[in-house]
C-alpha cells in the first residue's frame, strides 16, 4: 500500500520502517525541516531517533498534502495535545478511502476526548483504528520483537492494520473495545510518572509494585466508568503497556518522574527536552476525567498534587499510605 505517517518523532519512524520493511511505499510527515532533510540524505532521523537507519522505502517531506495525497493507510503519530490541529492542517488532502491509524497516546486536555475520537471527529465517514500497547520506538526500530493491538469499532479496519503492520518482529493483535484500549494506552503515563517519583525518592521494589498494581485498579475503574471492559486491562495495551512505562529504562514518563521525586520542579525536569512526556498532560485530563465521573484514583490525584500544586513528593507517598483502609477488591 501507499501509506503516510504523520508525526516524525521517534514512535512515528520507527513505524514508517514497520510499514517499509512489510514493502509499503511510505512517507513521512515532519513539521523540522532538519528531520526532513537528514531522513531523505542521511537516511537517518538524528533528531528523534538517532543510530537507527530509515529504510529505503521511506522518503520525508514538509508537505502536508504530499504526504496524505495517495495514501491508502495514514498513520498519525502528533502529540496529543497537538493532534486535533495536526489532522485539520491535512484533512482536504485525506483519500476518501482511506484508513486512518491513531498511534498518538493521550487524552485532549480541553474536550477529555480519546485519540480516535478526535481524528473521527475532524475526519468523519473514514475507519479509525487506535493502535497501542508495550512498544518502545528504539527497540521497535531495532527489530526486537513487539506486539501490539489495533482496536476499532470497523472490523474491516482492524485487520487492514493488522495486516499492513504485522511481521516476524512486529505483533499485531486485533480488538474491538477502542475506549479500554486507548485510556490504557494514556493513563500508564501517569502511573509511571509515579513510579519513577518513588525511585527518585530512594523507594524499592515493594514500592514500585504497589503503584504498578493500584494504578492498574485506577485504570481499570476509570474505563469501565467510560464503557470499557474490565478485561482488556489485564492485557496488552493495559497491563503490558504499563509494566514496560513504569520499569523500563527507555520511558520518558518514568524518567521525568525520577528527576521530580530527586527535587527538580517540573519546569527544571522539562528543560531542554525536545520528546514530550505525555504524563504531564495526561495527569491534567486523567484527574478531570475521575472528577467528571466520580472515580476514586488517588494516584492520578497524588501525581497532579506534585506536579502542579508544589506537593513534596515524600508527603504525596505518604498520603497515599495513610489512606482509609479498604477491602483490596473495589
Amino acid at each position: 500500500m501507499r501509506c503516510a505517517v504523520v508525526g516524525a518523532g521517534a514512535w512515528g519512524t520507527a513505524l514508517a520502517n514497520v510499514l517499509g520493511a512489510n514493502g509499503h511505499a511510505v512517507v513521512l510527515w515532519a513539521r523540522e525541516p532538519d528531520v526532513v532533510e537528514a531522513v531523505n540524505s542521511a537516511r537517518e532521523n538524528r533528531r528523534f531517533l538517532p543510530g537507527v537507519c530509515v529504510g529505503d522505502r521511506v522518503t520525508a517531506t514538509g508537505r502536508m498534502g504530499d504526504a496524505l495525497g495517495d495514501a491508502e493507510l495514514v498513520l498519525y503519530v502528533a502529540p496529543s495535545h497537538a493532534l486535533r490541529e495536526v489532522v485539520a492542517s491535512g484533512a482536504a488532502t485525506v483519500r476518501e478511502d482511506a484508513v486512518l491509524v491513531v498511534a498518538s497516546k493521550g487524552i485532549e486536555r480541553q474536550s477529555l476526548t480519546i485519540m480516535s475520537d478526535v481524528v473521527a471527529q475532524t475526519l468523519p465517514k473514514h475507519p479509525v483504528v487506535a493502535l497501542s500497547g508495550p512498544s518502545f520506538a528504539a527497540e521497535v526500530a531495532k527489530g526486537q520483537p513487539t506486539a501490539v493491538v489495533a482496536a476499532s469499532t470497523d472490523a474491516g479496519g482492524a485487520s487492514r492494520v493488522q495486516r499492513a503492520l504485522s511481521s516476524d518482529v512486529f505483533r499485531v493483535y486485533t480488538h474491538d473495545d477502542v475506549v479500554g484500549v486507548e485510556l490504557g494506552g494514556a493513563l500508564k503515563n501517569v502511573m509511571a510518572v509515579a513510579t519513577g517519583i518513588a525511585e527518585g525518592l530512594g523507594l524499592g521494589f515493594n514500592s514500585r509494585a504497589a503503584l504498578i498494581t493500584r494504578g492498574l485498579a485506577e485504570m481499570t475503574r476509570l474505563g469501565v466508568a467510560l464503557g470499557a471492559s474490565q478485561a482488556t486491562f489485564a492485557g496488552l495495551a493495559g497491563l503490558g503497556d504499563l509494566v514496560l512505562t513504569c520499569t523500563g529504562a527507555l520511558s520518558r514518563n518514568r524518567a521525568l518522574g525520577i528527576e521530580i521525586g530527586k527535587g527538580s520542579t517540573l519546569e527544571q525536569a522539562l528543560e531542554g527536552k525536545d520528546t514530550v512526556a505525555e504524563g504531564v498532560f495526561n495527569t491534567i485530563s486523567a484527574r478531570e476525567l475521575a472528577e467528571r465521573e466520580g472515580v476514586d484514583m488517588p494516584i492520578v490525584l497524588a501525581v497532579h498534587r506534585v506536579l502542579f500544586e508544589a506537593q513534596p513528593p515524600r508527603l504525596a507517598i505518604s498520603e497515599l499510605m495513610r489512606r482509609e483502609l479498604r477491602a483490596e477488591q473495589d
